[in-house]
């Protein structure tokens, strides 16, 4: 008996997400949909047949936990994990420092602590079953992370807490690669493209189309089945900010997250 394929998409009910979602069920996916309003879960799950939903603020560390609690209660397996949540150097705030429910930089907090987390959570189900996938969607937009000041509060610039949470985003998928190594589970980033249109752009150049190819392309590509460790700019892959590869920087990242985490 063939088994469909159970993908996980944060940030499924907007933008790249609700598309990739409604993309994969298309393809014969069991699609589980992350968001954080009902409504909108309710309206996800009318466009994405045979979809699951799950419901979850990914500013709160609280509630990133409930979450993976909920999908190894509810989930037998989990073939790939799509940590696509995010949010814009504007949009929330409009270009104001935020903070999360855990006092922690908003834009670090959910583009970045939130997936971390998650990921960490649902590694167990993963592996057991593997091969599995860890895609996370990133962006060319990149910043190296200053350890001095990781939650900008000395000077604060959105572009720069946008740009160093997906840096981060890139540095997890490097660690994970080499931490999963030898259990059948990848992980991978992406830029998926340039600018879509979704609600935290205001002048969109690439389509949801060339975004949700390049993404699907990692969920699902046979010819992708074991690459692991590796930055890609839609279809090619591609350098990462040099910091990517500083071991020592990653190190720091990894005590930082854990400490913030509690992991």
């Amino acid at each position: 008996m063939i088994v469909a394929m159970v993908v996980l998409v944060t940030g499924a009910t907007d933008g790249l997400g609700r598309a990739l979602a409604a993309s994969l069920a298309r393809s014969g996916a069991t699609v589980l949909v992350h968001g954080r309003s009902e409504e909108r879960l309710a309206a996800t799950l009318a466009e994405v047949p045979g979809a699951r939903a799950y419901r979850a603020d990914l500013a709160s560390l609280a509630e990133v936990r409930g979450l993976a609690a909920d999908v190894l209660e509810r989930e037998p397996r989990l073939d790939v994990l799509v940590s696509n949540a995010g949010i814009g150097a504007t949009v929330p705030g409009g270009g104001a420092r935020m903070e999360s429910a855990d006092g922690h930089e908003l834009r670090f907090a959910v583009n970045y602590l939130a997936g971390y987390l998650l990921s960490r959570e649902l590694v167990p189900l993963l592996a057991r079953s593997a091969p599995a996938r860890i895609v996370h969607v990133a962006s060319a937009g990149q910043a190296p992370i200053d350890f001095g000041d990781v939650m900008l509060e000395r000077a604060y610039s959105g572009v720069q807490a946008y740009c160093q949470s997906k840096l981060a985003q890139i540095m997890l998928a490097f660690d994970q690669a080499e931490a999963l190594t030898g259990r059948a589970v990848t992980a991978t980033a992406l830029h998926p493209a340039t600018y879509m249109p979704t609600k935290i752009v205001p002048a969109p150049i690439s389509t949801l189309e060339e975004g949700v190819r390049a993404t699907q392309r990692l969920v699902d590509d046979p010819a992708l089945a074991g690459v692991t460790g590796r930055y890609f700019d839609g279809l090619r892959e591609a350098h990462a900010d040099p910091q990517a590869y500083d071991a020592t920087a990653r190190a720091r990242l990894r005590e930082l997250s854990e400490r913030l985490t509690g992991a």
